[in-house]
């Protein structure tokens, strides 16, 4: 599976027992009937799609986790970790990203809050821009 979708197309990495991942979802089909839900714990990522999402989101691997997860706090917190060891923690730690993540036609937005994902609604100006992690 690529995050690349067709345009029409509303991609959600979510978790489904979380408030803002059931109501990001009630929005994302108040925009579009071709909502595809995903759920991280049924879905296995690879490092690559993780690379992508974090890319399309201009953010680093890292922002997308919890910092206030217990699991972040028990086991990564003061790590010095480079990218490549950021991705396999969120390839192995779905449980841990602090929100869910919207796709459509080549631009991505981590949905915070649930009504982020309006951002996506087409026409609606590009949320981010030519920014990588490595620019940050």
């Amino acid at each position: 599976m690529s995050v690349n979708v067709h345009p029409r197309d509303l991609l959600v990495y979510y978790d489904p027992s979380t408030e803002v991942g059931k109501k990001t979802i009630a929005y994302a089909h108040s925009m579009t009937p071709h909502v595809n839900a995903v759920e991280y714990h049924k879905t296995e990522f690879t490092g690559t799609m993780w690379m992508e999402l974090v890319i399309m989101l201009g953010l680093r691997p890292k922002d997308l986790l919890n910092r206030s997860h217990p699991k972040y706090q028990e086991l990564i917190q003061g790590n010095n970790f480079d990218d490549e060891d950021w991705l396999e923690v969120l390839k192995h730690n779905p449980d841990m990203i602090i929100a869910p993540i919207a796709v459509r036609a080549g631009r991505a937005v981590l949905c915070k809050t649930p009504s982020e994902v309006l951002k996506l609604e087409i026409g609606s100006p590009s949320n981010n821009g030519k920014i990588t992690w490595g620019d940050r």
